[in-house]
């Protein structure tokens, strides 16, 4: 059985700011698979990685993403999300930690890190610039080469994730090879026999349906889709993905998840 993907949620946003360039580049020094960011457009026109429709809760401001210029926004400590540093003085509560990140910030550090990390990048609805969501999204992969086949792979680096169906679909009509991913608290009736909305081949579940109804992996797979399942956590509930055979684990702890994972194949590799 292969192993699942291991992507970081928000970045490692267990020690640092969720969303900060420090916890993206911790969770590089993990080893993650992937990284997991929201977006939203600021008033201007630019792509931020922000996951709630207000700022108060993970900055020092206040107010909405879509009703401020990005300059403004960037004036602000976005470290609010993390209450306690790892050590109060190292690290230190520094630019990577508190400044506002843009989507194409993120980009190009992945991209000068690795090679092969992916991104899973969802858009946030409903908004109040809707479509143009996704057409900024489109623009700006394309413009970093992730909406096309690279290095052998079987599909782009980036996939695009949301909880319409509208919006993947959407998404999917402007780029052919990239994967999208439904999510859902729990799918919706017509796609609990394991089906997804026509161009999506990723399911992203809640973990917490999932262990209410562990046959959905299955049928998922059934109809050739994969399974990631947000926001694991625990322990356990890496276990629990682990022996259902999901296709991603997406983690705010991606370090011990990683751990987790490598002890748990260690332990069911067969003995030959």
């Amino acid at each position: 059985m292969a192993l699942p993907k291991i992507i970081a949620h928000r970045g490692a946003n267990d020690t640092e700011p969720e969303h900060s360039l420090a916890a993206y580049i911790r969770a590089i020094e993990f080893g993650v698979d992937a990284v997991e960011c929201d977006v939203r457009l600021t008033n201007d026109g630019t792509l931020v990685c922000v996951h709630d429709r207000r700022i108060d809760r993970t900055s020092s401001g206040r107010g909405t993403v879509s009703g401020q210029l990005l300059a403004d926004l960037v004036t602000n400590d976005f470290s609010g999300s993390l209450d306690d540093w790892i050590d109060f003085e190292d690290p230190s509560p520094d630019e990577s930690r508190t400044r506002l990140m843009t989507l194409e910030t993120l980009l190009t550090t992945i991209l000068d890190f690795s090679k092969t990390i992916e991104f899973s990048i969802e858009t946030k609805h409903p908004v109040r610039y809707g479509k143009y969501v996704e057409r900024e999204l489109f623009d700006v992969l394309e413009r970093y080469g992730l909406t096309k086949l690279q290095n052998g792979n079987e599909f782009p680096r980036a996939r695009v994730m949301s909880f319409s169906q509208f919006a993947v679909q959407r998404f999917k009509k402007m780029s052919p090879l990239t994967e999208v991913v439904y999510l859902a608290g729990k799918p919706p009736r017509r796609f609990h026999n394991g089906t997804l909305p026509a161009g999506v081949s990723i399911s992203g579940i809640d973990i917490h349906y999932l262990k209410q109804d562990p046959d959905y992996v299955d049928r998922v797979h059934s109809f050739g889709h994969k399974v990631h399942v947000w926001t694991v956590d625990a322990m356990e509930d890496v276990d629990f993905c682990l022996q259902l055979g999901v296709d991603a684990i997406i983690s705010n702890h991606p370090g011990e998840v990683i751990a987790r994972v490598k002890k748990w194949s260690q332990h069911s590799s067969p003995v030959v």
